[in-house]
């Protein structure tokens, strides 16, 4: 009797263990995958940035011509 009570003891602990490392897994892949699409919405925010500079440099240096004519 008492070794099948240890006997559950260790296996219900082995279980809580597997589970434990489980959701820790899955909570990584989901920081992994929200870290993937920030890196993403960071890479579309540059991007438009740098067009927006580029459109500015333009608008200035067509003003720029234009006040020389």
């Amino acid at each position: 009797m008492k070794t099948w009570l240890i006997a559950v003891a260790i296996v219900a602990l082995a279980a809580c263990g597997v589970e434990t490392a489980s959701t820790a897994a899955t909570a990584a892949s989901i920081k992994q995958r929200e870290l993937e699409e920030g890196k993403k919405a960071q890479d579309r925010a540059q991007q438009k940035i740098d067009q927006a500079k580029e459109i500015m440099q333009q608008r200035a240096n067509q003003a720029g011509g234009d006040a020389t004519r």
